[in-house]
């Protein structure tokens, strides 16, 4: 089977999960392509090569800078005419849901959602996804072509790089597309700051900072910083004003898989453990010692988060060297 795996970029930089998408369209097929939009995105599209991909389709434009839903759709769709690919393959983003879902809609097809896993079955792509807040996993298969699927990011390994690896590059015209959008400023992440998406280690705090936000966000901060981490937050330190919804870990905020998230101040309410019950090793810090997020944590802590974290941070600092 043929796989067409989109490339996200976000003003030029990968989104690092479609590496990921990419491995694991390689795993399960030696006939796997590459789809890369954007601007000035030919070190990308490089770097697809690099990792294993056997043609790269190029749509390079400086209006597809940013991630427009109506033209990237239209340029996914002439990418899969051309090369018709049997199943397309995206990382559950933001952007590469809404991609997938409208692709499936334009075509009639279903879509596997956030899958943890893939596999071929009989011809057919079969996925494995978490439903009921991540406590039951179940397979599925769609119907209609291509068939189609986003990954949940940092579930699968990222395709490796080789030297010495060449592919067929084919530069693809933007398609001409009127979009409602318009772009009126763009805004970068400060300098250093981690995705949540695609961190390793995410610190993370609830309502347990209420009796001084600032300062509360300021420890879980410097934690995450000793650790290479990223800051999250549940919804209820989000709905309270004391830190930005980008933060936001949860049903309602963003799914995510670390290796390491520490919940400092966190009851464990339903909504925040369906956006990360799926990390590695969790790590709870809460006064109550009868919070729900002590039932899905490795270990957990029972203390004011305003001693722990600190006590934490230095022990971190001498255990790095730093």
């Amino acid at each position: 089977m043929k796989f067409l795996v989109y490339i996200e970029t976000d003003l030029g930089d990968v989104v690092a999960s479609s590496w990921e998408a990419l491995g694991a369209a390689l795993s399960l097929s030696d006939d796997v392509e590459a789809v890369v939009i954007g601007d000035r995105v030919s070190v990308a599209a490089e770097e697809a090569v690099e990792r294993g991909a056997k043609k790269v389709y190029v749509v390079e434009d400086e209006t597809r800078a940013m991630f427009d839903l109506e033209r990237c759709l239209a340029d996914v769709k002439n990418v899969l005419s051309m090369s018709g690919a049997d199943v397309f393959l995206a990382s559950h983003t933001n952007n590469g849901r809404d991609l997938a879902a409208a692709l499936g809609v334009g075509s009639g097809a279903g879509v596997i959602a956030d899958a943890l896993e893939l596999s071929l079955e009989d011809g057919r792509l079969k996925g494995v996804r978490g439903i009921y807040s991540g406590n039951i996993l179940v397979d599925v298969t769609v119907d209609g072509s291509p068939q189609i699927a986003t990954l949940r990011p940092r579930a699968f390994a990222p395709a490796e790089k080789a030297e010495g690896r060449s592919a067929e590059v084919v530069l693809v015209d933007p398609m001409d597309v009127d979009s409602p959008y318009e772009v009126l400023g763009v805004q970068r992440a400060e300098k250093g700051e981690i995705s949540l998406t695609e961190a390793s280690i995410i610190v993370s705090g609830g309502r347990g900072v209420a009796k001084d936000p600032e300062l509360g966000f300021d420890l879980i901060r410097e934690l995450a910083g000793v650790l290479g981490g990223a800051v999250g937050a549940s919804r209820a330190a989000v709905d309270a004003g004391f830190i930005s919804y980008d933060h936001q870990v949860g049903q309602t905020g963003k799914v995510v898989r670390p290796d390491l998230y520490i919940a400092c101040g966190i009851s464990g309410a339903v909504q925040h453990l369906a956006g990360m019950g799926s990390s590695k090793i969790i790590v709870a810090v809460n006064k109550d010692p009868e919070a729900p997020i002590f039932s899905v944590a490795n270990y957990g802590i029972v203390g004011d988060l305003f001693e722990v974290v600190p006590a934490l941070t230095e022990a971190a600092r001498e255990k790095l060297g730093k």
